[in-house]
């Protein structure tokens, strides 16, 4: 039912804010949470971990797809993202970046996969990976059927 989606996304909003807390940002001071939900009803959280060198930085998205993947689960339906300065409430929607919708690709349908946006005010915005990343590179350009 559309109340029980719309507690779905509220929950994986809320696990995504609990995730967010546990980012290690010294050197942005942008922390970002995510919550993954797999098909399974698990949830997998991930923060991101900032480095010196920064090129070894991982965000929260990648952390908790790798997470998941780790143990063995490989079949996603959403996943929620939250971010803001440390400090601050943010205004603006904390989209997932390039290198992350590459990966999600990887691993969930871009015509099935959503993507909750906390937009800065209490509310969210969803959206489909295909709609982040039209005609992206994905195994079926390798010849690997789904």
């Amino acid at each position: 039912s559309a109340a029980s989606d719309v507690y779905k996304r509220q929950e994986l909003i809320r696990a995504a804010f609990k995730a967010r807390s546990f980012a290690y940002t010294p050197y942005s001071h942008f922390k970002v949470g995510a919550a993954l939900l797999a098909k399974n009803g698990m949830v997998y959280t991930g923060c991101n971990i900032e480095n010196a060198g920064y090129t070894p930085t991982n965000c929260a998205e990648r952390t908790a797809l790798f997470k998941a993947v780790s143990e063995g689960v490989r079949e996603f339906d959403a996943i929620a993202i939250v971010g803001s300065k440390v400090g601050e409430k943010n205004t603006l929607v904390t989209g997932p970046c390039g290198v992350c919708r590459q990966v999600m690709t990887e691993f969930c349908r871009p015509d099935e996969f959503r993507i909750i946006l906390e937009d800065g005010r209490g509310g969210f915005i969803t959206c489909l990976l295909e709609e982040l990343l039209p005609m992206g590179f994905c195994p079926k350009n390798l010849g690997k059927e789904e």
